[in-house]
């Protein structure tokens, strides 16, 4: 297969697992093969990866393509050094105090933890920001460090080299699209998850150790709670044991029965030990929160990229999510989505050439029309599959041609009108915008004699659900009683 069709079919089966996981499933391919494009890992981001230089050859590729699509290394001392703290205390205590653990800080608001053989632990950013103390913080690493004593990462390992080699048979013998990218997506979801067996081992496990550690056994019970109430905040209060997750969620289930397990788990170990809220509190204060937008980031419906100077509105209804390969996009129903990322054409090729050249199937060639949008040459056509149809849009901006693709189950006059009107909001951003953009970080308060949960949560800087998502943040339920002089995290621009 030449690179070029190569390329094709990557996104081809891309674009269609977004849509059967509700632009979902592509993130959970974190454990599995990676690429990355134009909103990928940055050039700064790069320039620093102290795990990557003590890594084998073999282990070394597959980490640089886990940060690249993670946004890259972040970068905190003070972070980077409690966390090297509790992880000396966990390796003393573990069952293989002889692991050298290497621990890399993902610069991603997805909540995630995982681990690879040899002891390689990754964290992101994003699930950092929902712990509210050491004890939580340890009780993930601890679990990460689990699988890697009783070799399930090795095991994970084996399956993503055979995965690797399915998704190439996908790609290149099938022919029916949508036939390819389900395989394809329901081979990245079982990888996605260690076995029940597994994760409840860990949990044991990882309970132990940190309990021996001296931390407080019932860390993880209290983060698996905040992980069930984000999952459920997440999805509109409508979470249930099917529905499909991203990240940590979907490989870390946070049921009743593995909460009521790491009760009792912690309960062998008699008195509580340590929390070192205050510690921890300290060494995220000031941590970027959400999308980093050095990698563009998404305000409501809008997304915007500063480094790459331009700006695009979805349309009503739709939820974004910014991952390394492109911004994905999906109504609550389902019904609809969309997908936008860019590739390098040739500057002599014409975009309606292009977009009927396969690299995505069913193209109605009578569709394919020429267009402006805000002074930048543009093409769009039609494209039907077997369940989903298909308004696509390429947009030449500067060296790049961003594809702008919309799925329904069927176009109509009033939904491709509605896709038109977004497509027409790309555009350029202006340099007092890009001078405008501040990433969103994580600010430690201290609780007024006059505060309450709703007053902390107007400070809040989201765009929706503030009281939900300031409990939530703090791992405190509606009935909590602050008190006055108490440590909470707020999110601030």
């Amino acid at each position: 297969m030449s690179a070029c069709k190569e390329e094709a079919s990557n996104f081809r089966l891309g674009l269609r697992t977004s849509l059967i996981a509700l632009a979902a499933t592509l993130v959970l391919a974190s454990c599995a093969s990676l690429e990355t494009d134009r909103f990928g890992l940055s050039e700064a981001s790069a320039a620093r990866d102290d795990v990557a230089n003590t890594l084998p050859p073999e282990q070394r590729k597959e980490h640089e393509r886990l940060v690249a699509a993670y946004g890259g290394v972040y970068h905190s001392p003070q972070l980077e050094e409690n966390i090297s703290k509790i992880v000396t205390r966990l390796v003393s205590a573990s069952e293989r105090p002889d692991i050298n653990y290497r621990v890399t800080i993902l610069n991603s608001p997805a909540i995630n933890a995982f681990a690879l053989p040899g002891g390689t632990l990754y964290v992101t950013r994003g699930l950092i920001a929902l712990a509210n103390d050491e004890s939580e913080l340890a009780s993930v690493l601890a679990h990460e460090m689990a699988h890697v004593i009783a070799r399930h990462a090795a095991i994970r390992e084996a399956q993503v080299r055979q995965a690797m080699i399915v998704s190439r048979v996908i790609s290149d013998v099938v022919q029916d699209p949508d036939l390819g990218a389900l395989a394809l997506a329901k081979n990245k979801i079982s990888l996605a998850a260690f076995s029940r067996d597994q994760e409840l081992e860990a949990d044991a496990v990882g309970v132990g150790i940190s309990a021996r550690a001296g931390f407080d056994p019932y860390g993880a019970s209290r983060f698996l709670t905040t992980m069930g109430r984000y999952a459920t905040l997440r999805s509109g209060g409508a979470a249930s044991a099917n529905k499909d997750q991203v990240d940590f969620i979907s490989s870390h289930p946070a049921t009743p029965e593995r909460i009521s397990l790491a009760v009792t788990n912690a309960g062998q170990y008699g008195a509580k030990g340590e929390r070192d809220q205050k510690d921890f509190l300290d060494s995220i204060d000031g941590m970027v929160y959400g999308d980093d937008p050095k990698e563009g980031y998404v305000r409501g419906r809008s997304f915007l990229h500063p480094n790459l100077g331009f700006t695009f509105t979805a349309p009503e209804g739709f939820s974004l999510e910014n991952t390394a390969q492109a911004v994905l996009g999906a109504t609550a129903s389902g019904k609809e989505a969309l997908r936008l990322d860019a590739v390098r054409v040739p500057g002599t090729t014409p975009l309606g050439s292009y977009l009927a050249s396969g690299w995505i199937d069913g193209v109605d060639p009578n569709s394919v029309q020429s267009l402006t949008i805000n002074g930048f040459p543009a093409a769009t056509a039609l494209a039907r599959g077997q369940q989903w149809s298909f308004r696509l849009y390429a947009i030449r901006f500067g060296s790049d041609v961003y594809r702008l693709v919309f799925a329904a189950r069927e176009i109509t006059p009033a939904n491709d009108q509605t896709f038109r009107a977004a497509a027409d909001t790309f555009r350029r951003v202006g340099e007092d915008e890009i001078r405008n953009v501040r990433p969103l970080r994580i600010s430690v308060v201290r609780v007024g004699l006059t505060d309450t949960a709703e007053k902390l949560a107007r400070r809040m800087a989201v765009p929706d659900k503030k009281l939900e998502r300031f409990l939530v943040l703090n791992g405190l339920d509606k009935d909590s009683k602050l008190q006055f002089g108490e440590r909470v995290k707020i999110v601030v621009e």
